[in-house]
């Protein structure tokens, strides 16, 4: 009952909220950017078109859904809410629950009406992805706000105030999208051969955006592209048990970011 309110009235602050509306704005005009720029008519399975949307999504997305999660946590303890929300008797896993089903809610509008646009524009001038392709997109986008909002809650949850949960983000940001390549190429040339391929794995693992990106290009038939050392992932991908392997790992990701961001809370909330 808690989790339902609180999502609630997570889904009502977060339509009052103009930064949910200047990201929505963001999102539609660059997918709407790369139908214009696009030379094809019809844009199907991996190319450099969809490359480039996988990329514009990776950059924007993530850093969307860090913000909005992490100052709707910390804004809770600025403006003093949570006093007043900590008087009901209501237990930090609802508060959390709640926060993270209604945030979801709101960015998934927020994605769909982007989606939605570009692809009513794309079917009128002709520039549209094919089906598959454009709900794996969707798809995509849908991964990296479940991963990257839970991985939001815990930045909320040590973050001071905004400007302390801002550079948390714009530094998780960049260390597992801009910098990710750079660090892992640099720490991989450190280990023995042998020990390669299973850091690489536990590397991919542990990035959310690394690991979504991964399996779309896969799925998108550009396995390819990746290199010898992604082999294995290719294989597994697309094994007919791999998109549940998948999923049972996003689901494991999310549940321990939230059960961590849970137990951070109730601490705080004890010491106050």
């Amino acid at each position: 009952m808690h989790t339902n309110a609180i999502a609630l009235r997570e889904i009502k602050m977060g339509f009052r909220n103009p930064w949910a509306y200047s990201f929505m704005a963001l999102f539609s005009f660059f997918s709407f950017t790369l139908l214009l720029i696009n030379t094809q008519n019809f844009i199907e399975g991996y190319s450099s078109t969809t490359g480039t949307m996988l990329n514009l999504i990776l950059y924007l997305l993530p850093l969307m859904t860090l913000l909005l999660g992490s100052f709707s946590l910390t804004g809770e303890k600025e403006e003093g809410s949570w006093q007043l929300l900590s008087t009901y008797p209501m237990s930090t896993a609802s508060f959390i629950n709640g926060k993270y089903i209604g945030l979801t809610i709101v960015l998934l509008v927020i994605i769909s009406f982007g989606y939605g646009l570009i692809g009513i524009i794309g079917a009128l001038i002709g520039k549209s992805f094919a089906f598959p392709v454009y709900i794996l997109f969707f798809v995509f986008s849908m991964l990296l706000i479940f991963l990257f909002l839970a991985l939001a809650l815990i930045v909320g949850t040590l973050a001071k105030n905004r400007w302390q949960a801002l550079t948390f983000c714009v530094g998780i940001w960049f260390f597992t999208i801009i910098g990710w390549p750079m660090i892992l190429i640099s720490f991989l040339g450190l280990l023995p051969y042998l020990w390669i391929k299973p850091a690489l794995v536990c590397l991919t693992l542990m990035n959310p955006a690394e690991l979504v990106r991964l399996f779309v290009i896969v799925k998108l038939g550009g396995g390819s592209v990746l290199g010898p050392e992604y082999y294995q992932w290719v294989e597994w991908i697309n094994h007919p048990s791999g998109i549940l392997v998948f999923l049972w790992a996003c689901v494991m990701w999310v549940g321990f970011s939230i059960y961590l961001a849970v137990v951070l809370w109730e601490r705080g909330r004890l010491r106050d």
